[in-house]
């Protein structure tokens, strides 16, 4: 079965969600239960968000998607220059979250309280950034974009799957997306923080 670029950006959406609402879960189940966050489960999922989503999926948004619809159409391109302009800062936002966690895990409690503030912001963030891909630009480009564009589209976005939205996991990945699956809470996660 050929791959369909759409389906595979929404599937990929999914999964970020996913992580990002099961890391706000996981960070108030600490505060909850008052017990020490796992860090290494933290810095895991955020591997994930800058591996994937950030390094990946955005290139093939900002490089190719979003290029063909505007060349086909100019209905969404105040939609396309804030979404553009997101990824750009992308890279530095997951950067400050990783240094937020660093130094939560460095200089401990007086930092806790930054860093789940950190989290909210860039959840909400990306959360309502994925929205207006899914909402303005996506139903445009479904209807706008010509037989080449979406095989090309396809093709591109086949390559390098997201693990956590694809069955078929890259081998050098899999360790890394067990251990958020099997100790992150609903709704993603599977193991025993879910419990």
């Amino acid at each position: 079965m050929a791959a369909n670029a759409f389906k595979i950006i929404r599937d990929e959406h999914r999964a970020l969600a996913s992580v990002l609402r099961s890391l706000v879960l996981l960070l108030d189940q600490y505060r909850r239960d008052a017990t020490p966050p796992d860090f290494a489960l933290l810095r895991a999922m955020l591997f994930y968000v800058d591996e994937f989503p950030e390094r990946l999926h955005h290139t093939k948004e900002s490089e190719l998607l979003f290029p063909m619809v505007r060349s086909r159409t100019r209905e969404c391109d105040e939609a396309l220059d804030r979404l553009d302009r997101e990824h750009e800062r992308g890279e530095r936002a997951i950067r400050d979250l990783e240094h937020a966690l660093l130094a939560y895990e460095m200089m401990g409690e007086e930092r806790r309280g930054a860093f789940e503030q950190a989290v909210r912001n860039y959840v909400d963030f990306y959360l309502d950034h994925m929205h207006v891909e899914e909402s303005q630009v996506l139903p445009v480009a479904e209807r706008v974009l010509t037989e080449a564009d979406r095989q090309t589209l396809d093709e591109a976005f086949a390559r390098n799957r997201d693990p956590l939205a694809d069955p078929t996991p890259d081998g050098a990945y899999r360790p890394v997306f067990l251990r958020i699956l099997m100790n992150t809470p609903a709704p993603l996660g599977l193991g025993a923080a879910a419990a």
